[in-house]
């Protein structure tokens, strides 16, 4: 007999903070990793729970699984995407600075650079703790195996970790330079922001006008942002929010088109080396809020 109905929700909720972060860390999605998550709390409510010994250990691996299999639909998706592809972005309203290095833009684009299972190796045993004994059971394949695609995962991500964490403080002030000298059309303000090797990633998924391609150096990312000052004539978007995007610095503003949009700056030595803009309005429905 299954237990009753109160026990599936007073042990299932406490998991659920960070099922939602290992899902969401999987798909680069918020809507998806609830979805996920929702569909984890179905099964466990059906599963007999009597027979579970280790309720934070079954759920890791329904999530994974579950993430694995939206994964191969996800790769062709992907692959047919308009424009550079960014993860849908986190803002960090709660403080938990803690977090930020698991949760950076730049680990997230290494990790889409996995294959599922690189993937879900490195962020199961990496980021969550979990041995290879267990990381092995919840991927079907054997300890060094699992082993194996954890140590190619963190090659390739390796280079993407930040190398300092910023201080908060810093974040700040380089924001609100940018800030500044962005909307502004400030050239000189610019040079002294950004690096000469800067990238900047627009992400408007075919549906809101963005770059087709990233934007490499100095001269064609400050080109882009000295455009749109000249086009917005004075009119300057307001600033929504100002803090943590996925662990970097950042704000969200509520565009002209009356949608809001955000962007994250990748700080190293003093200079601005990323820039990282999603203006696809199906990756913010979650930040809807704000503009309210």
């Amino acid at each position: 007999m299954l237990p009753p109905d109160g026990d599936a929700a007073n042990r299932f909720q406490p998991l659920r903070p960070g099922l939602v972060r290992l899902a969401y860390r999987m798909l680069g999605s918020v809507a998806e990793a609830e979805d996920v998550v929702q569909e984890a709390y179905i099964r466990w409510h059906q599963t007999d729970r009597s027979a579970v010994r280790e309720p934070g250990a079954f759920l890791s691996k329904t999530v994974t699984r579950l993430c694995l299999d939206i994964l191969k639909s996800a790769r062709v998706k992907r692959e047919t995407y308009i424009g550079p592809w960014l993860p849908e972005p986190v803002l960090d309203t709660d403080g938990a600075e803690d977090r930020a290095e698991d949760l950076s833009l730049t680990l997230m684009m290494a990790l889409e650079r996995l294959s599922p299972l690189e993937r879900a190796a490195f962020l199961l045993h990496d980021v969550f703790g979990l041995g290879f004994d267990e990381v092995a059971a919840t991927l079907d394949r054997d300890p060094a195996a699992c082993r194996q695609l954890a140590a190619r995962a963190r090659k390739n991500v390796r280079a993407e970790r930040p190398r300092y964490a910023i201080e908060r403080e810093e974040g700040e002030r380089m924001t609100d330079a940018f800030l500044a000298a962005s909307r502004s059309g400030d050239l000189s303000g610019l040079r002294n922001l950004l690096a000469e090797n800067v990238v900047a990633y627009t992400d408007g998924g075919g549906i809101r006008n963005a770059a087709l391609n990233p934007l490499f150096g100095f001269r064609r990312v400050a080109g882009l942002f000295l455009g749109v000052a000249r086009k917005s004539a004075g009119q300057l978007p307001p600033v929504l929010y100002k803090g943590p995007i996925n662990g970097l610095p950042g704000f969200v503003t509520l565009e002209q088109d009356g949608m809001v949009q955000t962007t994250a700056l990748d700080i190293e030595g003093g200079r601005i080396v990323g820039v990282y803009i999603v203006r696809n309005p199906e990756k913010l429905r979650h930040l809807a809020d704000l503009a309210n």
